[in-house]
């Protein structure tokens, strides 16, 4: 006998549109556009706009079979699902030859011009790490880069609310080009995030440039601003003052030995931003700016710091007395100090007890990470006074530094340590603490 009874679906056929868009996000492009070959709704979720939102592109400097046809899916995509786009990051990854920025380049032209025509939502752009200070970029491929970048920020100005250039490394005309294409339809930006890190060439006074201030001072509503400390001058932090005081936030500060860092800015011009942005926090992040004349000639006492980190990058020097900074110098943050990063190749001088008093004095302090040369009983005495609420900590990171490659003894103490703590390490605290030779 026959069985006239209708063939039986799968229950994938009755998976409602949500579910079904959510199983394509887990995809990549290649399975996705597979999936959508299923059937009709299997196509449509395919083209669901809220697939292909945010985009992370990244372009292998390195040759391999595996990555030959990333600039041909670049430009798929866009082509494609552009107009969908909201949030795009784009990633250069160790750049080889001028055969592979040339292309990069031309690449990047058709990307940004089929976005200028078609879409309508981007609000965050992110090219990252681009060096263009290296020899592999040829003077006429980094000025057409440039100019296909300007152009795409002054179609996109009005829109964008955040803009993310770390690693540039542009000349001062390039760089001030690039943020003044921020602003170029109305002579403000709204703006509300910038980085630009590492984004000017070493060794660059920006500080002094009135091209670059006046860019900066058609910023009307910045709430996070990530830069380097060669562009700190009185003259910004009056025109962060006057035009964003309302909004602003945050300000990351990147301060590298590199960069010129020996101009003179004023307290009062921190007491006066600080006064005016009440919700201002700072973060400052040193890279080999040891030396306390240095550091006291940037880390005045009137300026909001949330955030420090010190780094010597495994350098040494014994004109790096950390010594003076613990006590003297970081003290004055006892009030507002909540985060501290210390890398230290402190093998000239211990600093147990003055990093412990440190600790205990700054009263907001949830964060420390240490990497140094320490004893193992500067931890017994950090947690001992940890449960006895003499601290606030919530995180501890602390690789301790031997000069022995042999550190089996130090590991035994941390482990009785750690015993000795359980209770309190296990329930309250993100707790890591190792030894490691240093020879």
């Amino acid at each position: 006998m026959e069985d006239d009874s209708e063939p039986e679906q799968s229950s994938w056929a009755y998976l409602p549109d949500v579910c079904l868009r959510h199983v394509f996000h887990w995809l990549d492009d290649r399975d996705r556009s597979q999936a959508a070959l299923v059937c009709k709704k299997w196509s449509w979720a395919m083209y669901s706009g809220s697939l292909w939102r945010s985009r992370t592109i990244t372009f292998y400097g390195r040759p391999s079979r595996a990555h030959s046809l990333e600039f041909q899916s670049a430009l798929w995509y866009v082509k494609k699902f552009g107009k969908y786009l909201e949030h795009l990051e784009i990633k250069l990854s160790n750049p080889y030859n001028t055969a592979f920025t040339q292309k990069f380049q031309v690449t990047m032209r058709g990307l940004l011009s089929h976005l200028g025509k078609r879409n309508s939502r981007l609000v965050s752009l992110s090219i990252k790490y681009l060096e263009l200070d290296r020899l592999i970029w040829k003077n006429v491929v980094r000025a057409q880069f440039i100019k296909n970048l300007a152009t795409f920020l002054k179609r996109m100005s009005k829109q964008l609310d955040y803009f993310n250039l770390k690693g540039a490394r542009v000349t001062l005309e390039e760089g001030c080009e690039l943020l003044n294409s921020l602003s170029c339809l109305t002579n403000k930006s709204f703006i509300s995030e910038i980085n630009i890190e590492d984004f000017f060439r070493l060794h660059l006074p920006v500080y002094s440039s009135t091209l670059f201030h006046q860019i900066m001072s058609k910023f009307h509503s910045l709430v996070i601003l990530t830069f380097n400390y060669n562009c700190i001058s009185d003259e910004l932090l009056d025109i962060l003052r006057e035009h964003s005081a309302h909004s602003l936030c945050t300000l990351n500060i990147k301060c590298h030995i590199h960069d010129p860092h020996g101009q003179v800015v004023w307290g009062m011009s921190w007491a006066n931003l600080a006064k005016a942005a009440p919700k201002l926090n700072v973060n400052f992040f040193f890279e080999r700016v040891m030396k306390h004349d240095h550091l006291a000639r940037i880390l005045l006492a009137e300026i909001p710091v949330r955030s420090i980190s010190l780094r010597s990058c495994y350098f040494s020097d014994p004109e790096w007395t950390m010594r003076p900074t613990l006590t003297n110098l970081l003290p004055a943050y006892w009030h507002v100090l909540q985060k501290l990063t210390l890398e230290l190749n402190n093998d000239h001088e211990l600093l147990d007890d003055e990093l412990l008093q440190l600790i205990l004095s700054c009263k907001r302090l949830l964060f420390l990470k240490v990497w140094a040369f320490l004893s193992v009983t500067f931890m017994e005495r950090l947690l001992q006074n940890r449960a006895e609420r003499k601290c606030i900590l919530t995180t501890i990171k602390v690789r301790i530094y031997t000069a022995r490659q042999e550190s089996s003894e130090e590991d035994r103490l941390l482990c009785d340590i750690y015993r000795k703590f359980k209770y309190l390490i296990d329930s309250e605290l993100n707790y890591f603490v190792i030894t490691y030779p240093m020879v």
